[in-house]
């Protein structure tokens, strides 16, 4: 190796040690590496690296160019503000507080170093470069900032390399027989990382010697930063060895910035370019379903020669996005009920090895795999029928990739291709010829109000006659057929007739309201269920909609279009409550009750706090928490036509969760959905707890607190 060192006079610390007349040692710019100018060095690389990086990037762009459309340049100020807190100020991350703050530290020294690695590239062919608000005190600030980041990234990468490759949480787990454990690829690229702050430590810290050795003023020295460990290490070096360690400390610090540039778009740490857009793209209405095809008309599905996705490229370019955006940090699947009790599912899994589909069938070299059909190759049918769309994955994941969507579109294709479990088909029938998934005849949908015709009269409306109400009661199929439910629906009139609330309900003329025939795929019968309800509905001439139930109030919000107001019930109560139309009498059982958040009436329409604060009104009720709350709620297993369906599992999420009631202490389960109610009851008896642990409605508490 050979450099040149001549020594050049020093400047004080306050000055910028960016020029090199400032400088002991030469900058690279006027360094040599075995004979040859170290601008050359900066040239080149940095144009093969850029290159390459193109050319990899072009290869990575294609399935997008090739894959559906999607929508996602709306509400443009919305999406900055969720960029700026979720991809730059990384608000998820702390939810998984160790890991989370590891990514912090190494997101935002990234952040701050990006600026002096640009820095450094650029001072191999121009050293008088300078960043503007970078001379003076600039300079100064941002190289004190600058120093603690980088120890900090490289401390991070350390412990973040021990957690993966040793202590291995068990969300990181992978089973043997999908063989996608990137552990060795996290490590390599924490090591590069690493690296990178070496590079710059040593480089900063061989400057600050030769200063020292020359007389001079020394340039910024932090203590125990990575500088001030390397200063330590050469400070009796001579400025002829300081000057050689200089040029290394820059080159290798090019050579791995540049190489780590190319890696990325490799493997899981794709993430790192990708993952910023994917947020600013994200979805921004929680709870709905995209629609079938983007840019074509309700009336132009018949006119599709294949519905959902079949294929990698059947998937929206976004959802592709998604797949390249996975960090491998298993939060999803970690929070996925579905995986918890044993189902064939993981989330993490799912979008794994659809990139690597995608990698696979569009390759940078070499020959592509066929892009044929993902299910019963890539997925399986129960892989995707074990999904309850319960949105845990969504809510855990810090880079918003979404799941619900593409398991409807999956669901799609199958449905399409006449691919449907055998225990949906008689449900999914029977919604078909009498609008509801019990088979039973339409005239019975109204006949729970006859028990309680004497004391709380419904107008079930007979549209046709003209009968109009101003306040809607959308019952949906399970409470109006279901023997038990039927009560949540009696206890619903009586709470709205205290309230001083005049409804109506729609009886024969409500069908199913279509929310979980839509998500298992069936979108032609969701379609027909809509106009029909929409038809009815504007006939009531309602001015707003009630439902007791979290999943009709999410079709009729997200998936329906131009209808009146639609509230839940707890959102009645409360402001009943507040006005004073109701009060409840004193809760003197003694009891413990536990609040169930319902998953559609929580994760996806953001109601926590009306159902707790309408128990918290109820004098001498004590409520506790269970672990699992609010958005990490457990799902109970389902609802709408999960009821109907038999996945393979080790034990059923109800039990779960009635397991996590228990342990909060909890006498009483108070959910504020007929699915959750139904599927808890289930696992109190499965789980020997009948006559210790009972399950209750919201409403129906409500209802036996009244003061009447």
């Amino acid at each position: 190796m050979e450099t040149t060192h001549e020594v050049v006079a020093a400047a004080p610390v306050e000055q910028v040690a960016g020029a090199a007349h400032d400088l002991i040692i030469n900058l690279p710019a006027h360094s040599s590496f075995l004979g040859i100018p170290v601008w050359f060095f900066a040239l080149v690389i940095p144009a093969v690296a850029i290159g390459l990086f193109a050319y990899i990037m072009a290869n990575r762009m294609k399935p997008l160019v090739l894959a559906n459309p999607d929508f996602r340049f709306n509400q443009i100020p919305e999406r900055v503000f969720r960029l700026v807190k979720f991809a730059i100020g990384q608000w998820r991350q702390p939810r998984y507080m160790t890991a989370g703050l590891l990514h912090i530290f190494i997101f935002a020294g990234f952040m701050i170093l990006s600026v002096n690695s640009t820095r450094l590239v650029i001072w191999g062919l121009a050293p008088d470069f300078q960043f503007p608000g970078l001379n003076g005190i600039g300079g100064t600030i941002y190289q004190f900032i600058k120093e603690i980041a980088a120890t900090l990234v490289l401390v991070s990468c350390i412990i973040a390399a021990i957690r993966r490759g040793i202590i291995k949480p068990a969300r990181y787990a992978v089973p043997p027989a999908l063989g996608h454990d990137h552990t060795g690829e996290a490590v390599f690229v924490l090591a590069m990382i690493s690296g990178l702050m070496l590079g710059d430590f040593f480089y900063e810290g061989t400057k600050v010697a030769a200063e020292v050795r020359s007389g001079h003023e020394a340039g910024m020295l932090i203590p125990l930063t990575g500088t001030w460990w390397v200063y330590m290490f050469v400070k009796n070096a001579s400025v002829s060895t300081l000057q050689h360690v200089n040029t290394w400390a820059y080159l290798v610090h090019e050579i791995i910035f540049f190489s780590f540039l190319n890696i990325l778009p490799l493997g899981k740490h794709f993430h790192v370019i990708t993952s910023l857009p994917n947020v600013f793209l994200s979805k921004l209405n929680k709870g709905s379903v995209k629609p079938v095809k983007w840019g074509i008309t309700e009336e132009e599905l018949d006119d599709l020669e294949s519905l959902g996705v079949k294929k990698a490229t059947d998937f929206t370019w976004k959802h592709i996005l998604d797949f390249y955006s996975c960090a491998d940090c298993g939060r999803c699947s970690d929070q996925c009920p579905a995986n918890a009790v044993g189902r064939p599912l993981s989330p993490r899994f799912v979008t794994i090895k659809c990139r690597d589909k995608i990698f696979g069938a569009f390759p940078l070299k070499g020959e592509a795999l066929p892009n044929d059909e993902l299910i019963g190759t890539v997925l399986s049918e129960d892989e995707i029928w074990s999904c309850t769309t319960c949105g845990a994955c969504e809510e855990e994941c810090p880079i918003f990739i979404e799941y619900i969507d593409k398991m409807v579109d999956l669901r799609r294709g199958m449905v399409d291709e006449g691919n449907v479990p055998q225990s949906l088909q008689k449900p999914l029938s029977a919604i078909e010829k009498r609008g509801n998934p019990y088979g039973k005849m339409e005239k019975k949908r109204a006949e729970w109000t006859k028990e309680i015709a004497e004391e709380t009269p419904v107008a079930v409306l007979n549209t046709k006659k003209g009968e109009t109400c101003d306040t809607l009661y959308f019952v949906d199929s399970i409470t109006s057929f279901d023997d038990q439910i039927c009560k949540i629906a009696q206890s619903t009139a009586r709470v709205l007739t205290a309230a001083g609330v005049e409804f109506g309900v729609l009886g024969p003329a409500e069908k199913d309201s279509g929310h979980e025939v839509r998500r298992f795929g069936e979108e032609m019968l969701f379609m027909s269920l809509k106009e029909q309800n929409t038809e009815a509905i504007e006939a009531s001439g309602a001015k707003r909609i009630v439902t007791a139930d979290p999943h009709a109030l999410n079709a009729l919000k997200k998936d329906y279009d131009n209808l009146p107001p639609v509230e839940h019930i707890s959102q009645v109560i409360l402001k009943a409550v507040k006005q004073g139309k109701i009060q409840f009498k004193n809760e003197e059982t003694g009891k413990t009750y536990v609040y169930h958040d319902p998953c559609y009436l929580g994760r996806h329409n953001l109601l926590y706090e009306d159902p707790r604060q309408v128990l918290d009104a109820i004098p001498g009720l004590h409520r506790a928490e269970m672990e699992k709350s609010r958005d990490r709620s457990f799902c109970c297993g389902g609802g709408g036509l999960m009821l109907f369906y038999e996945p393979e599992e080790e034990t059923r999420m109800g039990k779960l969760r009635v397991e996590m009631a228990k342990e909060a202490g909890a006498d009483v389960v108070v959910t504020a959905c007929p699915f959750c109610k139904v599927n808890i009851e289930d696992a109190i008896k499965t789980s020997g707890l009948e006559g210790i642990m009972e399950v209750i409605d919201l409403v129906e508490l409500v209802d036996q607190h009244l003061v009447k």
